[in-house]
């Protein structure tokens, strides 16, 4: 996963193939984290990363009111977790990889020595019971890396406990989507460093301390968001993550609401997503005919927004999400107005936003 150091200043539909296209499994992001960074230097003051690897950017850091926008960096991916004596290799998760999808999928396994490329393999048609056929499940998906023991495998590098992501890349479908393994979320680190990129071709001088942060290991429980929220104490936070578009078939939107790729961010409702900031953001869309839709959330929105709320003494949060297809698969499909609107959005937020807001509830 080492790609070394960029040595120039991408722009940004090369930064954006590029850092998608990487492999950053959770709690292996690192080399993605370096693209990221390298990227967003020039447009922000000072920088720093924590022991965990998330990377932030910070624009205007002497100033005593803190902003967050935030993502997560992390992608789902798989642990080798068994070798068997003729060679074959089973996994478990990292994070919520989905185990219908695997059977044929190209896979990269890294290894001290480097990518070592294998196979999810699975029974031919022929030879399978009509009407009895087994499912895809974790006790028998299986990885072929073209090994005949378990010797074999180990000589490639390979051990328990090596992560694997799938080999796939980011494509285009209809010149209005982007489709791809690893938009969820990070298209959010995409989306937050062309905010930053924004505001310093502005010239604009914010009146706070404006911190970009990429979080690492939001797939397993928003743990890289709970230790910098700790860190940096924030005033506030924006949090962009994916949402489902629910148009797409066998979604239920009595359950999981009405949200379509293409009409725009997903402002959601709930308990950790705080009213007035909220409204502050809605109140921006609106006077920049900003087109958005809104979400409810039960209990918990599932998203870094919820460490962020919930740390320190409470942080006012709000959560923009983006619509996002086939959620933890290969080929996660967002549309590219969707992504702009997301930026505009946190981007005149941004500009337009009083620091000295009072955010208590009662007074």
């Amino acid at each position: 996963m080492d790609h070394g150091l960029l040595t120039i200043i991408m722009d940004q539909n090369t930064f954006l193939y590029t850092y998608l296209n990487n492999a950053s499994p959770t709690g292996f992001e690192a080399s993605g984290q370096q693209i990221w960074l390298d990227y967003i230097k020039p447009f922000v003051d000072t920088h720093f990363t924590d022991n965990y690897g998330t990377a932030v950017g910070v624009i205007n850091p002497d100033a005593p009111y803190k902003m967050v926008i935030e993502a997560h960096a992390d992608e789902i991916s798989w642990f080798v977790n068994y070798i068997k004596d003729d060679g074959y290799i089973y996994v478990r998760r990292n994070g919520g990889s989905d185990h219908m999808i695997a059977p044929s999928m190209r896979v990269n396994i890294h290894t001290d020595k480097g990518i070592v490329p294998g196979v999810f393999g699975w029974p031919a048609i022929h030879v399978r019971k009509d009407g009895k056929e087994d499912t895809p499940t974790l006790d028998n998906i299986f990885i072929d890396v073209g090994a005949r023991s378990k010797e074999e495998v180990e000589e490639l590098g390979i051990h328990v406990g090596c992560v694997i992501t799938f080999k796939d890349e980011l494509t285009e479908l209809n010149g209005k989507f982007y489709s791809g393994r690893a938009l969820d979320n990070r298209i959010g680190g995409y989306m937050i460093a062309q905010v930053a990129k924004k505001i310093k071709e502005s010239g604009i001088q914010l009146p706070f301390g404006l911190y970009v942060v990429n979080a690492v290991q939001e797939e397993i429980g928003l743990r890289g968001a709970e230790m910098i929220a700790h860190n940096i104490k924030p005033n506030a936070a924006i949090i962009t993550d994916v949402c489902h578009d629910t148009t797409a078939p066998m979604y239920n939107k009595i359950a999981s609401g009405d949200q379509t790729a293409g009409k725009g961010p997903v402002l959601t409702y709930g308990a950790s997503v705080h009213k007035k900031l909220l409204d502050l953001i809605i109140d921006t869309a609106k006077k920049k005919d900003i087109p958005f839709q809104r979400s409810a959330a039960s209990r918990v929105t599932g998203t870094d927004t919820d460490a962020f709320a919930y740390s320190n003494e409470g942080v006012p949060s709000a959560l923009i999400s983006l619509p996002l297809k086939y959620m933890h698969t290969t080929v996660e499909t967002a549309s590219k107005a969707d992504i702009e609107q997301v930026i505009n959005l946190m981007y005149e937020f941004l500009i337009g936003f009083d620091p000295s807001f009072d955010f208590r509830y009662v007074v």
